[in-house]
């Protein structure tokens, strides 16, 4: 089974080959430049690389949200273009969940925390059993610092955090967090293709796909153009 994984919810740009437990190849920049300059000259350059034909996929998995609201819409179009050109049935895989699936393994909780903006944060909890069974503790979703922390400190388990929200909020951490906890290193700590295309592969295998032309990104909450429009109509 061969999956390409892309990922344009944050900062980082990541498309990967994933074929059955191999990860084939990866391409992955966190420099500031536009998803729509970055994702199809990455893939591009990856498939000549590893001599992809892209009519062998058999099925795309992207990172579908919560993110950037203008990267999300350039990855899933980016995906949505591909499926549908292709016949390839698209794998939705849950920002969030595939964060913390870099950490596969871990002993700990594991916190991703994605900057929301307005003092909110893009995160869930998450856990690997002892045969390495990925648990979601609590579904991925936008909430004020102060409350997951308050969850996590209620767990009494160390914990991981990883994620681009881990700079905003350290000081909320050393201040909130009572368990022991960690920070991820650099080479986890931000969305990487491969974990999506690995998650996405087995929800593939658990038929939990869509055709290209049903996708959507799923963003968790309004768009800041959205939330002021209605502000000014007072139906906020």
């Amino acid at each position: 089974m061969k999956i390409l994984g892309i990922d344009g919810s944050g900062l980082v740009a990541s498309v990967a080959i994933v074929e059955d437990d191999n990860l084939i190849g990866e391409y992955t920049t966190g420099y500031k430049k536009t998803h729509s300059q970055t994702l199809l000259p990455m893939l591009d350059e990856l498939s000549k690389m590893v001599e992809l034909d892209l009519n062998t996929l058999d099925a795309i998995a992207v990172a579908a949200g919560p993110g950037s609201f203008t990267g999300l819409r350039i990855a899933s179009a980016t995906a949505k273009g591909l499926g549908l050109s292709l016949g390839c049935p698209i794998v939705s895989v849950p920002t969030v969940d595939a964060i913390a699936f870099n950490l596969w393994g871990s002993d700990t909780l594991i916190c991703p925390i994605m900057d929301a903006r307005r003092g909110q944060v893009y995160t869930g909890l998450y856990s690997f059993e002892a045969d390495g069974q990925f648990t979601v503790v609590k579904p991925q979703c936008a909430v004020d610092f102060a409350e997951i922390a308050d969850q996590i400190n209620k767990t009494g388990q160390p914990v991981t955090f990883l994620g681009d929200g881990v700079s905003v909020f350290t000081d909320k951490i050393s201040e909130l967090i009572t368990v022991p906890y960690r920070f991820a290193p650099a080479h986890l700590n931000r969305q990487h293709a491969s974990s999506v295309a690995t998650l996405g592969k087995l929800y593939y295998e658990n038929g939990d796909c869509e055709p290209a032309a049903d996708h959507r990104p799923e963003y968790l909450r309004l768009s800041q153009a959205e939330r002021e429009r209605m502000e000014k109509e007072g139906k906020a």
